[in-house]
């Protein structure tokens, strides 16, 4: 089976990350098994100083696997040897799911929905310029686009059109062509 992604992308606090949570609420509220890639535009880390994994890292491991119980991640450094992953690397190291929820990777060719608000840092319509953008979710009209608009809240109204256009169907698990 082909895996399926929908992308969540917009300028800086457009709603991108309450928009992907609510989507994961919905979809795996749904049935749906949903993995999420978060793309950072700068430096960030999910290890605090002085645990174990990080002073791993701190010694130059370059990967980093921490596991428990409850849960496990890898973390992998770049130290500037190598160049960010492309979206597909990332996405070809994922369990499979029935749905990955792309949030960020504004430059990347999948389907995207994008999040627009007043408060954003910039208000340019990104869907002019990219044709990967297949609907828009705006907290403010949005005359003139040529893809449907939602309102930023109409949360089931997004999931139900993300269903319908990455070929979900009705019953969670059950196999389907994905639309590309």
């Amino acid at each position: 089976m082909t895996q399926r992604v929908f992308g969540i992308t917009g300028w800086k606090n457009s709603g991108k990350t309450t928009l992907t949570e609510r989507l994961v609420s919905e979809l795996t509220r749904r049935g749906w098994k949903i993995s999420t890639v978060k793309h950072a535009h700068h430096e960030f880390d999910i290890d605090r100083e002085g645990a174990d994994s990080f002073r791993h890292r701190q010694a130059g491991a370059s990967e980093v696997a921490i596991v428990s119980s409850r849960r496990w991640a890898l973390m992998h450094e770049l130290r500037g040897a190598e160049q960010e992953p492309p979206l597909a690397a990332v996405l070809s190291r994922l369990a499979p799911c029935d749905l990955v929820l792309v949030e960020g990777y504004k430059r990347e060719g999948h389907a995207k929905i994008e999040t627009r608000r007043v408060t954003a840092k910039d208000r340019a319509p990104l869907s002019a310029d990219d044709n990967s953008i297949v609907a828009v979710a705006a907290d403010h009209p949005a005359a003139g686009e040529q893809v449907p608009v939602f309102d930023i809240d109409a949360v089931s109204e997004i999931a139900d059109f993300i269903e319908k256009y990455t070929g979900l169907h009705a019953n969670p698990g059950d196999p389907g062509d994905p639309v590309q």
